[in-house]
């Protein structure tokens, strides 16, 4: 998304690369509302979109931790314009909620001179209708920690005290070439600047394997907070990043370790049942012009695989440790099942 407004990044014109801005809304909500908000069930509203792998991050934690009930979910739709993303899904093209059209008229609320990007996910303060933060990775750190009270009974622990260093470092470790790394190879301008990308992006991808290889989650014998980190690439990596980004080495689908894992995690409650694989490809491939100029949006890939034996249960680990797995997401937060056939274009 290179929109001054939208994609909070940008290509650089003298080397081709593309460096991410990241200059987030750093304002946090905690127990002791240090920075003038404080944790309070319904008063918060997390806007994200299904397209949005940074957003999906969000969304994942929210639900494994059973925070539904405590900080509402408005949905963008999977397309926006340079001005912003668009509650198209609703009725009205309005948030029922927040009253607004945009999710930038949140921003404006809080500074009608912002001028940085206009991103998912953002939390919303209801009564002010004000953005609050939308640092995506300081977010979900905050649901796992100064949310805490408002856990469902048997929520798992995605960042454990004596692990967090550790978490935090691996995640690190691979955001730069893979979750950022898609992205560097995609938006290039410059040949080097792309195959730098690709190459850093595949190096990266080849030692998960050989580290996963050996154990079923990247950190401990549970699904982390690291873990959340890498799956919401790798879902998007045969649909969009093969082919859209031109990360095209190989495919998800053709990187065993890899790929077992990844369906270890889709089919685990709160991961797959958050995927809305139609309104990924909506998005990437009818937003992204400059990369895509004709707006066609690939008919495949077959998806039904996701769903196929991964066998990874035969490893040390069980997703949850002591905890238990989410309900099933609301009504209204469903997406289409793959069981139930893979969707088609609209």
């Amino acid at each position: 998304m290179t929109q001054k407004n939208i994609g909070a990044n940008q290509a650089t014109e003298e080397s081709g690369s593309y460096n991410r801005d990241t200059r987030y809304i750093t304002t946090r909500i905690t127990k002791d509302g240090r920075d003038g908000y404080p944790v309070e069930p319904g008063r918060y509203r997390l806007a994200v979109a299904r397209a949005c792998p940074w957003a999906n991050r969000a969304v994942i934690v929210r639900r494994l931790l059973g925070l539904e009930s405590v900080i509402s979910l408005a949905l963008a739709g999977p397309t926006h314009d340079e001005r912003s993303w668009t509650f198209d899904l609703d009725p009205g093209g309005v948030d029922p909620v927040l009253g607004i059209e945009r999710l930038g008229e949140a921003y404006y609320a809080r500074d009608p001179d912002f001028d940085l990007g206009i991103t998912v996910p953002a939390i919303v303060d209801i009564p002010t209708g004000k953005v609050v933060i939308n640092d995506f990775a300081q977010m979900t750190l905050d649901f796992s920690t100064e949310w805490s009270d408002y856990h469902r009974d048997g929520a798992p622990d995605l960042i454990p005290d004596d692990r967090r260093d550790e978490i935090l470092e691996f995640a690190d470790s691979f955001y730069d070439d893979v979750n950022d790394g898609v992205y560097k190879a995609g938006f290039a301008t410059s040949q080097t600047s792309y195959e730098r990308a690709y190459r850093n992006l595949f190096q990266r991808l080849d030692l998960l394997s050989d580290h996963l290889e050996r154990q079923r989650y990247l950190v401990g014998d549970t699904i982390t907070e690291a873990d959340i980190r890498l799956f919401t690439t790798l879902v998007r990596f045969d649909s969009v990043y093969h082919n859209h980004f031109r990360c095209n080495r190989s495919k998800l689908t053709e990187m065993d370790v890899l790929w077992s894992y990844s369906r270890d995690l889709f089919q685990t409650p709160g991961f797959g049942d958050t995927i809305d694989f139609q309104q990924i490809k909506d998005h990437y491939y009818l937003v992204h012009t400059s990369i895509n100029p004709t707006g066609i949006v690939p008919y495949g890939p077959d998806l039904s695989n996701w769903l196929t034996p991964h066998h990874r249960e035969q490893l040390p680990g069980t997703p949850f440790g002591e905890g238990t797995s989410p309900p099933p997401p609301p009504p209204d937060e469903r997406v289409p099942s793959l069981s139930a056939g893979v969707r088609v274009r609209r």
